[in-house]
């Protein structure tokens, strides 16, 4: 398997090249040059494979497909190292929850950090260990976060052997929760900078920090946002995994429902229905910064400056700039690395949007590859909380709460709809106070975590400053 640049750079490489480095050298993602083909046969062994092995054990099914530079034996390793119940405190990984008959959560938030981001940030962590000590090389990660990402990685990347980490994230935007998971580590190899702006000034940071070729190369910089390959596939697996968890065959098909800032958590599902997983629809909720919800709706994609995205009760999808979103318009273009590059690197540069209403393809987004969009609002998330606590005795956090909302408008009759669970709601208490008027439970591990002493560093947002203080730590 050899991978693409979405801006047209073919030049083939291998997984573990492109682990290492994140975005392309021409400022385009990384992807497959084709996506691996799921007969049904192919189907019906890994759900026995989940059934009866586990997790894991399907993690290695899909995963192999895609990494043919790393050992099968040392894959199934990692694998089984990864996704264990100790780490995510249930035999199942990710089992599922029925609200109602044929409408489920999937539990993705039972990792070290409460949030879905461990799914992939664990085993993105070992994979960087097993390979940098390949290599006998080190690593310097440089990532931004909205709020979970940024302490999934920590958390993963912690007192692991040749790895520093440069944490981006914007300034007081966090959850008190949030910040107090990053910013209470006090590993040497965990750096936290929080930037005077907004999440779209750190991922644009770490954009022109990777473009810098020079740079990158001199300090090794990788990073662990979901422009990283590994990382989004790493999140295909729970589709899967759900999928069957939902279904009794493999004759039915099941819709999935994604709160999506970044899009990259939906965009792992589009990759498995284009290896042929049975998906109905890819429901994209967004908050009220809804960007990727106009796009699906018209055919305009016009990104906001920082001035225009707003601050919600659910933050980490305060983003106006969906950085995967580049992977599925290159599919949907047919992959035009040319058209990609014209659209992402020159017309939002230049105007901040483009307009496909016009193109043919656009009509696809729904009818060829599934998508439909929704939004909710800080009305709706107080709504859906209260009544999902009500009528199923279960507490869920602001962007899950996000999910089931959108959710409930795609309903279809004998077809499965599953929402990614997002967060524990303990990560975003003040507005479960303000829906229920109780604290939501906290696990006896984070009591007191808002007390610790903190390591944070307050920046501007100056991509050059930042490239300072990785240097002073490299030196």
């Amino acid at each position: 398997m050899n991978y693409l640049s979405t801006r047209g750079d073919a030049t083939p490489r291998k997984f573990c090249d492109i682990l290492l480095e994140g975005l392309a050298p021409d400022g385009g993602l990384y992807l497959p040059e084709g996506y691996p083909q799921i007969d049904a046969a192919t189907l019906a062994v890994w759900r026995r494979v989940h059934d009866e092995q586990g997790y894991a054990a399907l993690a290695f099914e899909i995963l192999s497909l895609y990494i043919d530079d790393i050992p099968a034996d040392d894959l199934k390793a990692i694998c089984a190292k990864t996704y264990t119940p100790e780490v995510f405190g249930n035999k199942v990984i990710v089992p599922l929850k029925q609200l109602q008959d044929g409408f489920y959560l999937e539990a993705l938030s039972n990792g070290p950090t409460l949030a879905f981001k461990d799914m992939a940030m664990q085993l993105l962590g070992n994979l960087f260990e097993y390979e940098l000590a390949r290599r006998g090389q080190q690593l310097n990660i440089l990532g931004a976060t909205s709020g979970d990402t940024g302490s999934a990685a920590e958390y993963a990347m912690r007192g692991k052997k040749g790895i520093r980490v440069f944490m981006l994230s914007p300034h007081g935007r966090m959850s008190a929760f949030q910040q107090a998971q990053m910013f209470s580590l006090q590993d040497e190899n965990i750096h936290n900078i929080a930037i005077e702006g907004v999440f779209d000034d750190c991922q644009d940071i770490v954009k022109a920090v990777s473009n810098d070729l020079a740079f990158k190369r001199q300090y090794n910089i990788g990073t662990v946002n979901s422009i990283n390959w590994a990382r989004l596939l790493a999140q295909v697996v729970y589709y899967f995994a759900g999928y069957f968890q939902a279904t009794a065959s493999n004759a039915e098909t099941v819709s999935f429902t994604v709160p999506s800032g970044n899009f990259g958590n939906v965009c792992a599902g589009h990759v498995a229905r284009m290896m042929g997983l049975p998906i109905r629809q890819l429901v994209v909720a967004t908050n009220e910064n809804d960007v990727l919800d106009e796009f699906f709706r018209t055919g305009v994609y016009r990104v906001r400056a920082a001035a225009d995205t707003h601050e919600t009760s659910s933050p980490s999808m305060d983003i106006s700039k969906a950085s995967n979103f580049e992977r599925f318009v290159f599919d949907l273009l047919g992959r035009d690395g040319a058209r990609v590059k014209a659209l992402f690197g020159e017309s939002l540069a230049k105007a901040g949007s483009f307009d496909l209403s016009g193109d043919e393809a656009f009509k696809q987004a729904a009818s060829r590859y599934g998508f439909v969009s929704g939004k909710s609002t800080h009305a709706d998330r107080l709504a859906t909380i209260r009544r999902v606590f009500k009528e199923h005795g279960l507490m869920i956090d602001t962007h899950t709460a996000d999910g089931v909302k959108v959710a409930s408008e795609y309903v279809q009759p004998g077809v499965p709809m599953i929402v990614l669970e997002t967060a524990l709601p303990i990560k975003f208490a003040a507005t479960i106070v303000e829906a229920l008027g109780r604290e939501p439970d906290r696990p006896a591990k984070f009591e007191g975590i808002e007390a610790l002493p903190r390591r944070v560093q307050v920046m501007s947002a100056d991509a050059g400053a930042v490239q300072s203080l990785i240097a002073a730590h490299c030196g």
